[in-house]
C-alpha cells in the first residue's frame, strides 16, 4: 500500500552544554572497552574539545587510541589507514569528533571491522551487501551532513565520490552540544545549513504517496533552518540559532521527513557528488549550485509539490498559474541561496564555467554510479543529467 513506511532511529541522542562530557559512560554502556577515536584537522585539537573527550573516556576506565585528518570528501585512504590502527590495537569501538566526514570515515572502517575479511571499498561499488559492523559513536561539531543519526555514508576513491547505506552503521549515540559550532567559519556554517536543506527537500520533491504530517515536519524544518542560517549569517556566535540548526542537521536525514511518502529522489546529491569528486568542492555550496537547475528541469512533472513548496515554505502568494507559482518559489530559493552566501551555478561554485568535455564527464559519471538514472521528481537519465549541468553551467 502507498504510503507504508519502517522508521529505523536507534541512536540515543545527548544534546545541550558540555554534553560531550558523557561520552565515556556511552561508550561504556553500548558495550565499548578499547576505543578509536576518529577526527579531521586540528581545531578538535585547538578547541580543547579533543582533551575534553579523552579525559572522558580516561574517567571511564577506557583504552583508547587516535587518528585524526580526515578530509572533507574523506578519502579512502584514511579509511584504510583506520582499519590497520584499530586491528593493531583491538579496538571494539569507533568514536568520530567531528562533523560528517569524519562520521563518514568512521562508518567505513566500522563496516571493515565487522568484516574483516573483505574489502571495505566493496560496499561503496555496491559489488556486496554489509552483513555487520561495529559499534560507534559521534561527537557532532558541524551541523550539517545528519551522519549522526543516518544510515548512509560517503567516501571518495580513485576520483569517485560515492555512498552506501545499511541501518548496521547507524551510531549508537549522537554527543551534541551547540556551543561547539560557535567558531565556524561563515561559509561553512552556511554551507551546512545547505546541506540540512537539501537533505529536506530531497525527500520532499517526490511523486507517490504523501503524508500531511510528514509534509508539516518537513516544511517546518525547512522554514527553521533558513530563518536561523540568515541570522547567523548576521550574527554567528548566536547559541539558540546554533541549537536549532544542529537538531534540524540530525531530523533532516535519519528518516523522519520521508515517512510515507513512496520514495526519495536525491538526484541533486548524486549531481554534486561528481562534482564533489572531479572538484573537492564544498558539498553544501556544490549542492546549492545544481538545485536551481535541476528544479528548474524538472518542476513540470512534481509540479503539485512544486507550487506547495512555493506557497508553503517560500510564502510566495499563489500567480495566475501553477506553474508561474512554481517559478517563482524556485526563484526565491535561489535568491535565498544567495543572501547567504551560497553559489547558484557552477561558475559561481568553481569561479568558471566548465566544457562540454567535463559536463559530458560529470554525467557519464553520474549515470554509471546512479545505475543509468536516479530521482523521482522526474526519473534523470545521462542525457538529463549533461543538461542540467549545461543549465548551472552559467
Amino acid at each position: 500500500m502507498n504510503g507504508d513506511f519502517t522508521l529505523y532511529t536507534p541512536t540515543k541522542v545527548v544534546f545541550g552544554h558540555k554534553a560531550e562530557e558523557k561520552v565515556g559512560e556511552l561508550v561504556c554502556a553500548f558495550g565499548g572497552s578499547r576505543v578509536l577515536i576518529h577526527y579531521g584537522g586540528g581545531s578538535v585539537v585547538r578547541s580543547g574539545l579533543l582533551d575534553r573527550v579523552k579525559a572522558s573516556l580516561e574517567k571511564a576506565g577506557l583504552f583508547y587510541v587516535e587518528l585524526g585528518g580526515v578530509v572533507p570528501n574523506p578519502q579512502l585512504s584514511k579509511v584504510y589507514e583506520g582499519i590497520e590502527l584499530a586491528k593493531v590495537n583491538r579496538v571494539d569501538f569507533i568514536l568520530a569528533v567531528g562533523g560528517g566526514s569524519v562520521i563518514d570515515s568512521s562508518k567505513a572502517i566500522a563496516y571493515a571491522l565487522g568484516e574483516p575479511e573483505y574489502d571495505v571499498k566493496e560496499l561503496y561499488e555496491h559489488t556486496r551487501t554489509a552483513k555487520a559492523s561495529y559499534p560507534l559513536g559521534a561527537v557532532l561539531t558541524i551541523a550539517a551532513a545528519g551522519s549522526e543519526m543516518s544510515d548512509s555514508s560517503v567516501i571518495s576513491y580513485e576520483g569517485k565520490k560515492r555512498g552506501y547505506n545499511s541501518d548496521l552503521c547507524r551510531p549508537r549515540f549522537a554527543v551534541m552540544d551547540p556551543e561547539l559550532t560557535l567558531t565556524l567559519p561563515d561559509y561553512q556554517t552556511c554551507a551546512g545549513c545547505s546541506d540540512i536543506l537539501m537533505h529536506t527537500m530531497e525527500r520532499y520533491f517526490t511523486n507517490g504517496s504523501k503524508m500531511q504530517i510528514t509534509d508539516a515536519l518537513a516544511e517546518g524544518l525547512l522554514r527553521t533552518v533558513m530563518k536561523n542560517a540568515a541570522v547567523l549569517h548576521r550574527d554567528p556566535q548566536n547559541y539558540q540559532a546554533r541549537a536549532e540548526v544542529m537538531w534540524c542537521s540530525s531530523l533532516s536525514h535519519n528518516g523522519l521527513t520521508g515517512c510515507g511518502n513512496d520514495g526519495n529522489d536525491f538526484a541533486s546529491h548524486r549531481l554534486e557528488h561528481e562534482l564533489g569528486a572531479l572538484y573537492d568542492v564544498t558539498h553544501g555550496a556544490g549542492l546549492t549550485a545544481v538545485w536551481p537547475s535541476w528544479a528548474r528541469y524538472v518542476y513540470r512533472n512534481c509540479l503539485p509539490r512544486f507550487v506547495q513548496f512555493a506557497v508553503n515554505v517560500m510564502g510566495v502568494v499563489p500567480a495566475a498559474t501553477d506553474e508561474e507559482t512554481a517559478l517563482l518559489g524556485i526563484a526565491a530559493m535561489e535568491n535565498y541561496f544567495r543572501s547567504i552566501g551560497m553559489p547558484v551555478t557552477l561558475s559561481e561554485l568553481l569561479g568558471r564555467t566548465v566544457s562540454e568535455e567535463e559536463i559530458q564527464t560529470l554525467a557519464h559519471n553520474c549515470a554509471l554510479a546512479t545505475g543509468g538514472k536516479v530521482g523521482s521528481a522526474m526519473v534523470l537519465y545521462e542525457a538529463d543529467m549533461a543538461n542540467i549541468y549545461r543549465m548551472a553551467n552559467k
